[in-house]
């Protein structure tokens, strides 16, 4: 048996091929080419020129005498002050509850296959979307002098019972009313868009399956329509909270309300509005956060794995730092020498 030339046994010291080191660059061999990281120049001038406006505008809210921060300390939660803002939440509420149910009708009446129930909530919709709010909630402010008195009985027949339409409604209640009505023609777009972003095959699966209609769009059409609805509902709501302040035109104590009276005894018109602004800002940051927990609940189904909150989040980091500090003060123990004591 001969050897062939892949088989031959290599000298003592040799490298095998494919085994040892690579052998030097010679010259014909290009030179590695050199990494030079990106500049981002305009990045970086672009985020110094915002650093600078911002401090300089937090710079002018501290130092500004005009800001009047002790004023805005005295009222900002005053007695007077947190009253309006109980009654700016009683509005955004149930005008969110009654607005949001009323809508939800109206959007199932434009997916209906009526053409009468299609024709008068697509009209509902285009009226109260047409009209702006303050003129809807002058309107219903003086509804008592169109109709004095507000029955009921037979259409276009007798009347069994009627009252004064001023005593039924009310100042507050010609608000609600107008700020619902209001609300539920922008909330039926929101629920109608939900809804038809849920597929058809969910209401084939569950008509054979022979669920009833109704148990079909509370248990498996409206859970999923909530990611799609969610989003947009959520700005409609802090939209609403904001909106409230056009009910100043009906003497309603209110936050926008109260403030323009306080000012308007006092002449302190900025801190006034300062302390409106902060209320707002607070409240809606509230709102935010709700919405953000409510999104995370209806996104179970389609994300095993949902990121973790910031409340989790910041639990994960003091306890990252809890163990680092525990790993500190542990004592260090020496290594022993391999070899053993000799």
């Amino acid at each position: 048996m001969g050897l062939t030339a892949d088989s031959a046994v290599a000298p003592p010291g040799a490298a095998s091929p494919g085994t040892g080191p690579e052998a030097p660059p010679t010259g014909d061999d290009p030179a590695p080419p050199k990494v030079v990281p990106a500049r981002h120049r305009a990045r970086w001038v672009a985020a110094v020129a915002v650093t600078v406006l911002v401090a300089q505008f937090a710079h002018g809210l501290a130092t500004n005498p005009v800001w009047e921060w002790d004023v805005f300390r005295d009222y900002v939660l005053s007695e007077t002050i947190v009253r309006a803002v109980g009654v700016t939440l009683q509005l955004t509420a149930c005008a969110t509850v009654l607005g949001f149910l009323l809508g939800t009708v109206l959007a199932f009446m434009r997916l209906s296959h009526s053409p009468v129930l299609r024709t008068v909530a697509w009209t509902y919709v285009w009226i109260f979307r047409s009209v702006p709010m303050i003129v809807q909630l002058v309107f219903w402010f003086n509804l008592g002098a169109l109709y004095e008195e507000l029955g009921v009985g037979i259409p276009f027949g007798p009347v069994f019972w009627s009252v004064d339409s001023d005593t039924l409604i009310g100042t507050i209640g010609a608000a609600l009313i107008g700020l619902s009505l209001h609300q539920a023609a922008y909330a039926a777009e929101t629920v109608r868009g939900g809804v038809a972003a849920v597929d058809r095959g969910q209401f084939e699966a569950a008509a054979a399956l022979g669920i009833p209609r109704l148990r079909q769009i509370r248990r498996i059409v409206l859970p999923q329509a909530m990611r799609a609805i969610l989003p947009t509902a959520g700005n409609e709501v802090i939209g609403l909270l904001k909106g409230t302040s056009v009910v100043y035109v009906m003497a309603i104590g209110e936050l926008f309300y109260q403030v323009q009276v306080v000012y308007g005894r006092n002449g302190r018109v900025v801190p006034l509005l300062l302390v409106a602004t902060a209320w707002y800002v607070f409240l809606t940051s509230v709102l935010s956060v709700a919405q953000y927990y409510v999104e995370r609940h209806f996104a179970r189904g389609a994300d095993r794995t949902p990121p973790p909150t910031p409340f989790q989040r910041a639990g994960r980091f003091v306890r990252a730092l809890r163990a680092a500090a525990e790993r500190r003060d542990e004592p260090v123990v020496p290594l022993k020498p391999l070899g053993g004591s000799r």
